[in-house]
C-alpha cells in the first residue's frame, strides 16, 4: 500500500511524533511505500532520513485554530494528495486529523485517524471540551475509521457520540524493545528518579515538585527531561523551594533509554492523558511506575503490581507511595519485573505494528 502518514508536528519529540516514526518505519521494513506530511520544516527524528522516509512539509498546516491558515492548509493538502493518490490517508493530532478527514473525504481516499487523547477528555477546559467535541462529531461522519490508543478513549468518543462504534477500533500503543544492557537496576541505592514529558499542559510538574518539597530528609534525586513553555517556571518553583541540587533538568535528549537504565523510579503525573509512550519506555526498561489515574494511564499500570496509580489531587497520597518506593529497593525490582512482563506481553511494536496494518488493511478494503 501506498500510506500517507499526516501529523501536525514532526519537530518536537511527543508521544505522538514517536509513535508516528516507528509505525512508519517498520511499514516501510515490511514492504509499504510510506510518506509523511506535516506542517513543521524539519523533523526531529534522523532516523526516518536515515530510512530514506520522504518527509512532506503542508506549510500552513499550524496547532492553532485559524480558519485562514485551515483553510490553505486544506487547500495545499488537498493538492499533494491529488497528485499522489495514496491508498490510505493516516491521520494523527487534532488539527490534521480534521483537515486530513474533510481532503481524504473529498478526494475519495479512506482516511484513518489514531486518536492519541481526545481534546474533550476530562481535565481540558469546558470550552475547550465543547468546541471539539462539535469538531469532532462532524469529522466522525466522514471518517472512514479511528484507531483509539486506550479502551477509555474509544469510550470517550462513544459517549460523546462522535463515531460509529463499528469503526473505531481499540489499538494500544507498542514501543520497540531495548539491548539487556539497557534494562533499569530499580533496587540500586541511592535513589534515581525521572519524569520525562514537556513541561507543558497537561503535565503536572508542579504537582511534583510541592510534595518533592516534603522529602528532603530522604536520600533521591530526580531527573526532569523534556521542554516546553513551562518549563522556567518549573525552574523557579525548584529554586524556590531548596530543591535545586537534587532536580536535573536535562532538556531535550535522544538517550533517554540510557537515562531510563540510571533510574531507579518513574514518575509521570498528569491532569489528563491518552496512553502515554513514556510509561510504556519506563515498563520496558524494567521501571516501576508511579503515575496520574488518568485517561489510559490504569490500561498500562497494574496498581500494587508494577507501580501506583495516584488520583489526581492527592499530594498525601504521592507522598506516600514515593516514599514506600525509596525506603522499599526489593519492591521497586519486583514492581519493576512485573511491568516489563507486562510490556513484553502486550505492548510491543510488533503487536501493534499487526494490528494497525490489520485495520488499514480493512478499511481499503471496504471503499
Amino acid at each position: 500500500m501506498k500510506i500517507v502518514q499526516l501529523i501536525t508536528r514532526m519537530d518536537e519529540p511527543g508521544g505522538a511524533q514517536i509513535h508516528v516514526r516507528d509505525l512508519a518505519i517498520r511499514l516501510k521494513h515490511i514492504g509499504h511505500d510510506v510518506i509523511l506530511f506535516s506542517g513543521s520544516a524539519e523533523t526531529a527524528f534522523p532516523e526516518l532520513q536515515q530510512q530514506e522516509i520522504t518527509h512532506t512539509r503542508v506549510k500552513h498546516l499550524i496547532r492553532e485554530i485559524h480558519l485562514i491558515y485551515d483553510m490553505k492548509a486544506l487547500i495545499e493538502l488537498r493538492r499533494a494528495l491529488k497528485a499522489m493518490k495514496p491508498d490510505l490517508l493516516a491521520l494523527h493530532s487534532s488539527k490534521a486529523g480534521l483537515i486530513g478527514r474533510v481532503a481524504g473525504w473529498s478526494l475519495g481516499i479512506p482516511t484513518v485517524l489514531t486518536a492519541h487523547g481526545w481534546a474533550f477528555t476530562e481535565g481540558v477546559s469546558r470550552k475547550k471540551r465543547w468546541i471539539y467535541s462539535i469538531l469532532e462529531k462532524f469529522a466522525g461522519f466522514i471518517s472512514t475509521g479511528i484507531v483509539s490508543v486506550s479502551h477509555y478513549d474509544r469510550q470517550l468518543a462513544i459517549n460523546n457520540k462522535v463515531i460509529a462504534e463499528k469503526k473505531i477500533r481499540v489499538i494500544q500503543n507498542g514501543v520497540p524493545d531495548i539491548e539487556r544492557r539497557k534494562l533499569a537496576a530499580p533496587h540500586i541505592n541511592p535513589v534515581n528518579m525521572i519524569m520525562v514529558a514537556r513541561f507543558a499542559e497537561p503535565k503536572d510538574y508542579q504537582t511534583l515538585v510541592e510534595v518533592l518539597s516534603k522529602l528532603k530528609t530522604k536520600e533521591w534525586k530526580i531527573h526532569f527531561v523534556g521542554e516546553g513553555p513551562l518549563k522556567r517556571d518549573i525552574e523557579l518553583e525548584v529554586d524556590k523551594r531548596g530543591l535545586s541540587e537534587r532536580v536535573t533538568f536535562l532538556g531535550k535528549r535522544d538517550d533517554v533509554p540510557e537515562i531510563l537504565a540510571n533510574s531507579q523510579i518513574f514518575i509521570l503525573l498528569s491532569k489528563w492523558e491518552g496512553l502515554p509512550l513514556s510509561i510504556i519506555e519506563a515498563m520496558r526498561s524494567g521501571l516501576p511506575v508511579i503515575a496520574s489515574n488518568v485517561g489510559g494511564v490504569s490500561e498500562l499500570v497494574q496498581n500494587g503490581k508494577s507501580g501506583f496509580l495516584i488520583e489526581k489531587g492527592d499530594k498525601e497520597g504521592l507522598l506516600e507511595k514515593i516514599t514506600q518506593l525509596i525506603d522499599q529497593p526489593m519492591l521497586r525490582k519486583q514492581f519493576g519485573q512485573s511491568g516489563r512482563m507486562i510490556y513484553i506481553e502486550n505492548f510491543t511494536i510488533e503487536r501493534m505494528v499487526d494490528d494497525t496494518l490489520t485495520f488499514y488493511q480493512q478499511v481499503v478494503s471496504k471503499i
